[in-house]
């Protein structure tokens, strides 16, 4: 199944190649929405794979016209990248984490040397700086509890400016969805 990602916010980072690109403010983007466009974003979170044809019927429009709405919703950001959903079980990721980290300073550089670090983890899946508790969330994907218990001693135990790191085994996934609610 492909999925096509949309980015939602103002700024979009995208850890592998650890750049930020700018894209619109999410009140500005969807002002520039109308109901054609929405139906080709949602058409296209559902199966990125459609062909334009498929596509140009399914939203009423003629191909080159669904086309250049596309190419146009590519150039204005909102269509971010056009990827596979792979099955973590069948490729031998089946155990998800989520890990906690507290960081012993606040300051811009313990920041830094920890991003830094932490894109290098073997099966992070997302890391996010957030408020509360921790500084950051990390979700990770691993085989089963002996791999994880490696990565934990392997690498998540020298991080850079680590005080404190909680796991929390995933051990029923109720929702997980790629799609971005259009109103």
């Amino acid at each position: 199944m492909s999925i096509l990602l949309i980015s939602s916010s103002a700024f979009h980072f995208t850890m592998a190649k650890n750049q930020a690109t700018k894209v619109r403010s999410a009140p500005e983007a969807a002002s520039l929405l109308d109901r054609t466009d929405k139906s080709i974003l949602r058409a296209l979170q559902r199966d990125a794979s459609i062909s334009n044809v498929a596509l140009a019927a399914k939203v009423h429009l003629s191909p080159p016209a669904c086309l250049r709405r596309v190419e146009r919703l590519k150039r204005s950001g909102m269509i971010g990248a056009t990827v596979a959903l792979l099955n973590p079980q069948a490729l031998g990721a089946g155990m998800l984490v989520m890990i906690g980290v507290v960081l012993d300073r606040s300051t811009p550089e313990s920041f830094s040397d920890f991003e830094k670090a932490a894109v290098k983890i073997s099966g992070c899946m997302e890391c996010h700086v957030v408020t509360g508790e921790f500084d950051y969330f990390m979700l990770v994907r691993t085989a089963d509890s002996e791999s994880f218990n490696r990565l934990h001693a392997e690498q998540l135990l020298y991080l850079p400016g680590v005080r404190q790191i909680r796991s929390f085994i995933v051990i029923k996934q109720v929702l997980s969805t790629t799609q971005i609610p259009l109103a």
